[in-house]
């Protein structure tokens, strides 16, 4: 089963998750010139999500929402193990960057 897929099987019900995961989104890497420009347009696509969210969805949904997206960072990053460990420190610090677009966590 895939990352995305598997994060969504682990959230119960939530109608907002639903219709996430059935938009699953096209990564489109072909335009972005540099990792860091894509994981600039990532982060702050998921900052843009929240604020969204905050005005529109339900307390639930907006946690059940920064619940799914860092299940998936965390499903994506232990996919494969790199130097004998299950998460590499970029894939680490990646996570960590997640969470404060989320705001989960303190920069």
């Amino acid at each position: 089963m895939d990352p995305y897929a598997e994060a969504r099987s682990e959230h119960g019900q939530s109608e907002l998750l639903d219709e996430i995961v059935a938009a699953r989104p096209e990564a489109d890497h072909t335009r972005f010139h540099s990792t860091e420009e894509l994981r600039a347009n990532g982060l702050s696509l998921i900052r843009d999500a929240i604020t969204l969210l905050e005005g529109k969805a339900t307390a639930e949904e907006l946690d059940g929402y920064r619940r799914f997206v860092l299940n998936v960072a965390n499903k994506v990053a232990a996919a494969h193990r790199e130097k004998g460990k299950n998460v590499s420190p970029a894939e680490a610090e990646v996570v960590q960057e997640i969470q404060v677009a989320l705001g989960t966590t303190e920069t």
